[in-house]
């Protein structure tokens, strides 16, 4: 493999795709980016022999030191929104200063990619993102996620409020979602970085093999938890004031309803996948990631 650098190292991605990783390469050819050196993972990933690189997407020069050797890069997206667009570039201009061959990265899936659209401050970074990279002369791979399996928890709540509750409360309407893993992700995309000259300068749709609304969802979970759940699509005025008398954050409440207004708007309901193409394998059916999640 070639020498390779991960972004995100500590984030739950991109550990994934480190672990997946080393069951196929030498840590020698691995090098993970972490923003603290001394962090508890930082010293974890140098203990097990991997090449750790200090480096903050906001901070150019630490990027241009970091990259230094580095053949391929694997950007995972910034989560800060609002500063994504200029984050990415620090990154992509770092690459191209360290005449990086290839670098790979993590966007989205999308229907509607103007004003129009409710995820459009999301949606509008990642295509940025994607136009800056394809432009840098880079070879690239760009990587358009579903929404994780992981956030149907933190968008209706774990197994205790669930059980409270025993209802789903989400504007999603009858919006269907092809939720995806980052375990599949990231088992797909280290396979990817292993064998990469078969990937130079395309595009991956990366969905889950089932889509799914949230009234489906809440009869997995009435199976599962052996409960009736119940599911309740509000108006968005109710859902938000609901949301505030329960003392969540006004950054969660606008969160939450702009990607339940995404997914009513069937933004995330795609029929075609290179998911499995590239795994090999089928993907991790939701209902068995509910079953793991809420047993």
């Amino acid at each position: 493999m070639k020498k390779t650098l991960i972004t995100g190292a500590t984030g739950e991605l991109g550990s994934l795709i480190i672990n997946f990783l080393n069951k196929k390469n030498s840590t020698s050819d691995i090098a993970v980016l972490v923003r603290d050196t001394k962090s508890k993972k930082a010293l974890q990933y140098a203990a097990q022999g991997f090449d750790v690189r200090q480096g903050d997407y906001n901070d150019p020069d630490s990027l241009i030191k970091a990259f230094k050797g580095i053949e391929q890069l694997f950007l995972v997206s910034g989560n800060d929104i609002e500063a994504r667009i200029h984050q990415h570039e620090n990154v992509i201009k770092s690459a191209i200063e360290n005449q990086v061959e290839h670098i790979l990265y993590t966007s989205t899936v999308r229907k509607i990619e103007d004003s129009s659209s409710p995820l459009f401050p999301v949606v509008n970074s990642h295509r940025l993102t994607e136009e800056s990279i394809i432009a840098s002369g880079m070879n690239y791979t760009i990587l358009r996620h579903n929404l994780y399996a992981e956030v149907i928890p933190l968008f209706i709540g774990g197994k205790e409020q669930i059980l409270q509750t025993k209802n789903i409360f989400l504007p999603s309407e009858n919006g269907k979602s092809n939720f995806v893993t980052r375990k599949d992700l990231a088992e797909a995309e280290a396979n990817i970085l292993t064998e990469p000259e078969h990937h130079k300068n395309k595009i991956y749709k990366f969905n889950g093999n089932e889509a799914l609304n949230f009234e489906k969802i809440s009869r997995l979970l009435s199976e599962i938890l052996k409960a009736r759940v119940t599911y309740l699509s509000p108006n968005i005025n109710t859902f938000e004031s609901t949301m505030k008398n329960t003392g969540l954050p006004s950054e969660i409440i606008g969160m939450l309803t702009m990607f339940s207004l995404g997914i009513a708007a069937g933004e995330f309901e795609k029929e075609k996948s290179d998911l499995e193409i590239i795994l090999g394998r089928k993907a991790q059916s939701i209902k068995t990631f509910l079953q793991e999640t809420y047993i």
